[in-house]
């Protein structure tokens, strides 16, 4: 099996993050996830490691990928040229972390994993890849210095967010108006800092 098969990969995450609540981000919850798959055709032996060579960089790297996915597939849903930008931005925040609800305390896990001074690299480049992808969906165009001037205060603005949202109680209906809130006030900053 190739360590490129999205599919593959996808399938194997999705089935190790119930595990990665309770075994952290481990060896043990990629292998208790692979075990729930049970027999898969044509992955040979060890898919948990051939699916993710890197170990489990990887696999913290790939679920920030799969969100990032996610997230720009439900953006091309939208109508997002009938919005502001600050609200094009805001709409990729949310969505991003809408989907990541039903992992809320694998997101968590993976933050303390992401804390590790080994994972910083990782930390830096999925929240830049996932800042990019925020402003490519929402339409930016730009090649020049404005570019990098985009993209690099969106992701302190998603870092802060999701320590919000994780931080939220929400409203009791799976909503979370608190971090919304949060979020709208540090998109309008940056923003306001781009614009000067």
């Amino acid at each position: 099996m190739s360590g490129d098969n999205l599919e593959i990969r996808d399938l194997i995450l999705l089935a190790a993050l119930p595990h990665v609540v309770f075994e952290g981000w481990t060896k043990a919850a990629l292998q208790a996830g692979v075990d729930d798959l049970g027999d898969l055709p044509g992955l040979g032996d060890k898919p948990g490691e051939r699916a993710f060579p890197g170990g489990m960089t990887d696999m913290a790297r790939h679920f920030s990928n799969w969100a990032d996915r996610r997230m720009v597939a439900e953006m091309a849903k939208l109508d997002l040229a009938a919005l502001r930008v600050r609200d094009r931005i805001a709409t990729g925040v949310r969505l991003r972390l809408e989907i990541l609800a039903p992992h809320r305390e694998a997101v968590r896990r993976l933050l303390a994993f992401l804390a590790l001074p080994l994972q910083a690299p990782i930390a830096l480049s999925s929240g830049y890849a996932t800042a990019s992808q925020i402003w490519y969906a929402a339409g930016d165009e730009s090649t020049d210095f404005n570019f990098y001037t985009k993209r690099a205060p969106l992701v302190p603005v998603l870092a802060l967010t999701t320590l919000c949202w994780l931080a939220d109680e929400g409203d009791g209906e799976g909503d979370y108006p608190e971090t919304w809130a949060f979020l709208d006030r540090r998109i309008a900053e940056v923003l306001k800092l781009l614009m000067a």
